[in-house]
């Protein structure tokens, strides 16, 4: 392994969750489930990790104490093993930091080619602290502390900055250790285990899942971070303004005895794609739909003023944060346009009108998915109130909200078997016309899906 040749005023420190425990005979490093014994250490290099325990230092800081013993080849052996972040400085500032989470590559043995370029998987943000350079597949975090180091991401071959060749080129380096630079360009679009996955998707799937990345539960999961700074988001939306459509109630005692079986309905369930228009559903059909499937059944407090909710199907924590939208083009006994429904009053309020542009969008989109530029008699669009779920989970609150939306269509497809309906669930949806029809901030609600509804064409 080719040694390391950082600069003097590189700084190495103990990375985020990891323990060094010093006796006269050595250390042991721990950073469950992994750990490390670390034997045969000189006294000095025993003090160097002392040294660490108590904050980041550079190799001439540990080196005074340590009376001639190796202390540069111990932190490369740390570094190496994934067990120090590295600040590289030059001329008294901090330039980047590489900030491992997992197990380390081995270092590259071969020259970096002046035609490496950044992955197609790489992403660039901004947080709190700064820039930070991140990739779903990587052991490590790169953080960007000298926004000139932001000319030089794309390899060797990239823009000049105004730094020391040395800096520049163990800064190319780095990123290529770290998974950031690929040699070859075209590599990642010829396999297609890479290039079946877009950006989006990848990291998507790696923040919202345990691994390497994140082992503990400190900031993943149903942490209620928002607890104590930001009040819950309330469990009832507030009422649209208009007069309210009173909608029947069904009877579920009849429906328990004269429903189809479970396994009837599981069975028979299929994606409809043509409707009968001359004999559209009813009003009192999608009355019972919406009641048999998304109405509130129960309201309680829980700890700290919380409210949580019960629903025909299940949702993360019980916050459900799911509400329905009906776009209503043909409802025997309903008049066109696009409603909210209210889970609590089982009733539908007016939230826009059939002429709008917006809500013609929201009709217009089902057009992938219906024969012929077919146009639904409802479209039912789940939106989310994303605050409800963002308040409790880190990480993961956009895959619950998704998982939700799965378990509340399936809900819908059986309930519809069941009813002699049919129903297609959409894989995408328009939220900027939905947003602008229900008139909502995205980031406040947005819609997560889509269903179309109505009566079947006859076979």
């Amino acid at each position: 392994m080719p040694a390391v040749t950082y600069p003097d005023q590189t700084r190495f420190a103990l990375r985020d969750g990891v323990t060094c425990l010093t006796t006269t005979a050595g250390a042991v490093l721990l950073n469950p489930p992994r750990d490390e014994k670390l034997v045969g250490l000189a006294a000095g290099q025993i003090q160097a990790l002392e040294t660490l325990n108590r904050g980041p230092a550079t190799v001439s800081e540990m080196s005074a104490a340590a009376g001639g013993d190796d202390v540069a080849g111990l932190m490369d052996r740390l570094a190496d093993g994934g067990w120090l972040s590295v600040t590289v400085r030059d001329g008294g500032r901090d330039l980047y930091t590489v900030r491992p989470f997992g197990q380390p590559a081995p270092r590259p043995t071969t020259p970096l080619s002046w035609s490496a370029t950044l992955s197609t998987f790489a992403v660039l943000h901004r947080d709190s602290k700064g820039f930070v350079l991140e990739h779903p597949r990587a052991w490590c975090d790169l953080r960007i502390h000298d926004p000139r180091l932001l000319a030089l991401l794309d390899g060797p071959g990239a823009a000049d900055a105004n730094l020391p060749v040395g800096v520049k080129a163990q800064f190319a380096e780095d990123l290529h250790w770290c998974g950031f630079l690929v040699s070859d360009a075209d590599a990642e679009d010829r396999e297609f285990s890479t290039r079946s996955w877009s950006l989006p998707d990848l990291w998507f799937h790696r923040r919202s899942t345990l691994g390497e990345r994140t082992v503990t539960w400190e900031h993943f999961g149903p942490t209620k971070w928002a607890k104590g700074q930001f009040p819950q988001p309330p469990a009832r939306k507030a009422n649209y303004p208009g007069e309210a459509v009173a909608l029947p109630v069904p009877d579920l005692a009849a429906n328990r005895v004269e429903d189809p079986t479970l396994t009837a309905v599981l069975e028979d369930r299929v994606s409809t794609r043509t409707f009968d228009d001359a004999l559209p559903i009813t009003i009192a059909q999608l009355a019972e739909l919406l009641y048999r499937t998304a109405r509130t059944r129960s309201t309680g407090p829980a700890d700290g003023g919380e409210e949580l909710l019960s629903r025909p199907y299940p949702s993360g924590g019980s916050v459900y944060e799911l509400e329905l939208y009906p776009v209503v083009r043909n409802v025997a006994g309903l008049a066109p346009g696009m409603y909210h429904y209210d889970s609590f009053e089982h009733v539908l309020r007016p939230v826009a009108t059939a002429d709008s542009p917006a809500v013609a969008q929201l009709l217009k989109s089902t057009s992938a998915t219906l024969p012929q530029g077919a146009e639904p008699q409802v479209l039912v669009v789940m939106a989310a109130r994303c605050g409800r779920v963002m308040w409790t989970y880190e990480q993961v609150a956009y895959a619950t909200i998704l998982k939700d939306v799965g378990v509340l269509m399936q809900t819908i497809y059986l309930t519809v078997t069941a009813m002699g309906l049919g129903a297609c669930a959409q894989g995408f949806c328009d939220t900027a016309a939905f947003a602008a029809a229900a008139g909502v901030d995205e980031l406040e609600e947005c819609s997560v899906g889509s269903m179309i509804i109505g009566s079947p064409a006859p076979r």
